[in-house]
């Protein structure tokens, strides 16, 4: 079974950058594919982006040309990296984990994923 524990967010001005990781444990991400969802008060959860196990990323179009995903094998983490924040990026981040080469055309999938973290909290004040 996969943990995984989200940290990063916090309260950050408009035009600024945040780095959130997602911390796995239980599996090493080596055979995750790992996907970025957030989710604002009142708002459906929306697909942020995602990395497949050989390191494809994809994007929503939300955050296209803003966001970032890497990983870091050595530490057993995802990153996801977000710039020029708006204060529509609100919200509450999760990442999500299956144990799968990639997504098949879906990476927003939501219900493709078999693991999920608590969230962490993104505040963009503007």
């Amino acid at each position: 079974q996969v943990t995984l524990v989200e940290s990063g967010g916090g309260l950050v001005q408009a035009g600024g950058s945040v780095r959130l990781s997602c911390a796995a444990s239980g599996r090493t991400i080596r055979v995750l594919a790992v996907g970025w969802f957030r989710q604002a008060p009142g708002k459906e959860r929306e697909f942020v982006g995602a990395s497949s196990r050989s390191g494809n990323t994809y994007y929503g179009d939300s955050v296209k040309d803003r966001g970032t995903i890497s990983r870091d094998n050595a530490e057993n983490t995802v990153y996801l990296e977000l710039n020029n924040l708006k204060p529509d990026d609100t919200a509450v981040y999760r990442c999500a984990a299956k144990d799968d080469y990639g997504f098949y055309g879906r990476p927003d999938y939501l219900r493709s994923y078999s693991s999920w973290g608590q969230g962490t909290q993104v505040t963009v004040s503007s």
